[in-house]
């Protein structure tokens, strides 16, 4: 098998680099020790940060694919490094609650924490110009963003994760408040779940101490992030070896 290298840089976000490879339907993702916060209007520096996002994403992107749940990732390369299948980006952010906490709890003075009976499922629109502005359906349809069948299939895919994170989850002792989820269409025309699942994408809650494990810490200055990242990377390996 011909070994795959990276060649040249086709997107910079805010926390990976994204290079095409020798192979075109392959990418290489680099994750950077950069946290941001509030669309990049917070944004700092993290030894070690990227290198813990990628082992989390890396692991949970593998168990979901156990699970039955087709996505993006192929493998990971090193400490900093992943192979991901080539896919486009639908500018779509899902957003799945399972209690009430930021945009949502501020739009609606939702009780902070407050369980939903069912989960919640949103959409935001890709724009950091624009502050990734909630979207429905329609708009989205009317923008040609998505077609209905790629939304209703990126909400009930969206539900699977949540219920296998929920349960990922509740074996590291704490409970999924939220998180959100990306989609692209592959070759072939197929929509699957790309981006990254880590705690930069998802509202975590100690059950015991009721602290956040997430990017909550740095969005709100409650501590150190790095050691909470490492903290749930060391939960999350220990419950995979269980």
């Amino acid at each position: 098998m011909t070994e795959i290298t990276k060649t040249d840089l086709m997107y910079q976000g805010k926390a990976k680099e994204m290079f095409a490879t020798t192979d075109p339907e392959t990418v290489w993702v680099h994750y950077m020790d950069q946290v941001t916060a509030f669309n990049g209007k917070k944004k700092v520096q993290m030894k070690g940060k990227g290198e813990t996002n990628c082992r989390i994403s890396s692991i949970i992107f593998s168990d979901l694919a156990a699970h039955g749940i087709e996505n993006h990732f192929i493998k990971q390369l090193d400490s900093n490094n992943q192979l991901v299948k080539r896919v486009k980006i639908i500018p779509l952010e899902t957003v799945v609650r399972n209690m009430a906490s930021g945009s949502f709890e501020r739009k609606f003075a939702a009780e902070h924490l407050m369980k939903f009976e069912k989960p919640v499922t949103e959409f935001f629109y890709k724009s950091d110009e624009l502050d990734d502005p909630f979207i429905n359906d329609s708009q989205a349809e009317a923008l040609g963003v998505a077609t209905p069948a790629q939304m209703d299939f990126m909400k009930q895919t969206a539900l699977k994760v949540n219920d296998r994170l929920k349960a990922i989850f509740a074996d590291m002792n704490i409970d999924l408040v939220d998180f959100k989820v990306e989609f692209g269409v592959d070759g072939d025309g197929k929509v699957i779940l790309a981006d990254e699942i880590s705690p930069d994408s998802c509202r975590l809650i100690d059950r015991d101490t009721k602290k956040s494990l997430d990017k909550d810490v740095f969005r709100k200055g409650l501590g150190e992030l790095v050691p909470v990242y490492e903290e749930i990377l060391t939960r999350l390996e220990k419950a995979e070896e269980a």
